[in-house]
């Protein structure tokens, strides 16, 4: 049954009500993790002098254009983000020119563009990495040579000095001479974590949920639906391997963030113009509407765990196959 949502009795009812609840709590606990968290606060010394526990929201301007390990060459990570660019921006405008404006309706177009704004806005950096890495004498790549024989010194006095004031001094090491990333830089890091958690929640949701259950009715599977559900996670994941960008938990603020600035689009569209719903379990008629907006809520933190575990895996791996080349900071 479907109903007419420009009518005020749509949204002058309980289900409103707890629904919206639901959304402006998230809005409110993110934008405090926010507020407490992000931003390139410099680091305290303490009365030693020595450099204390970096702050969560830190992002260093090299990271965002720098490859994981030492033997690869920015122009590399370069490459893959120009390719994955021009992939994702083709395969956009083929299901634009096909289906029509209309797929901005759906969550996962609103994703796939916001992947593609992060590999085109990853391009530009790169390529600036690119350039300060062949023409800053001195810079990052004479200054990584110098790191790395200050942890080898390091490395080999762990047997004289206590592990944890290892650890303390070679991060104060990596930290001199390197500067905190610009705006951009943060916009990248940023935009980064959103499509970690909206990618894994766009593609579980259509493999494990839309492809078993409803394929057997009548949604339309076709190969650029198929495909939009797929190169997303495998150019993510591809630049995820490659990068060294850091993963820090309070920026599951921005995934959700993302997700209620889209709720909220739905129901602005529908309250001035009588649309279909893109999901069904939008449509805030049902009984069971905020069920609905409280479970997607919740699914929320296992998909950005899900991203963070691969992060995990990803510097636990790489920093012991490359212990001397690995340059992350996880």
């Amino acid at each position: 049954m479907t109903s007419d949502t420009t009518n005020p009795s749509y949204w002058l009812n309980w289900r409103i009500l707890l629904c919206s609840i639901w959304v402006l709590i998230s809005i409110v606990v993110a934008s405090f993790l926010i507020w407490k968290y992000e931003g390139s606060r410099s680091n305290s010394n303490n009365e030693n002098g020595e450099v204390q526990k970096e702050k969560a929201g830190i992002l260093y301007e090299d990271e965002v254009w720098r490859p994981c390990l030492k033997e690869i060459h920015p122009a590399w990570l370069l490459a893959f983000r120009v390719g994955g660019f021009l992939a994702l921006l083709f395969l956009l405008i083929v299901t634009v020119k096909v289906d029509g404006g209309s797929i901005f309706y759906y969550y996962t177009q609103w994703t796939f563009t916001l992947i593609t704004v992060y590999f085109g806005l990853g391009s530009v950096l790169s390529m600036y990495g690119c350039y300060k890495y062949h023409n800053k004498v001195g810079g990052i790549g004479d200054q990584n040579e110098k790191l790395d024989a200050e942890q080898g010194t390091y490395t080999g006095s762990t047997d004289l000095e206590n592990s944890g004031a290892v650890n303390s001094r070679k991060t104060a090491r990596l930290q001199e001479g390197r500067e905190i990333a610009g705006p951009w830089g943060y916009i990248f890091q940023i935009i980064f974590q959103m499509n970690a958690g909206a990618v894994m929640l766009t593609d579980c949701v259509f493999w494990f949920i839309i492809v078993p259950f409803l394929a057997i009715r009548d949604y339309n599977l076709n190969f650029l639906v198929i495909n939009m559900h797929t190169i997303n996670a495998v150019f993510l994941l591809g630049d995820t391997a490659l990068n060294c960008l850091r993963f820090p938990w309070f920026r599951i603020s921005y995934f959700f963030l993302w997700t209620a600035i889209y709720a909220i689009f739905q129901w602005i569209l529908h309250a001035c113009v009588s649309v279909w719903w893109p999901y069904p379990f939008l449509d805030l008629s049902s009984s069971f509407a905020p069920l609905w907006y409280l479970s997607v809520g919740v699914m929320h933190i296992p998909c950005y765990c899900l991203f963070a575990l691969i992060m995990k895996l990803k510097h636990t791996l790489l920093s012991k196959w490359f212990p001397q080349s690995y340059q992350c900071m996880g």
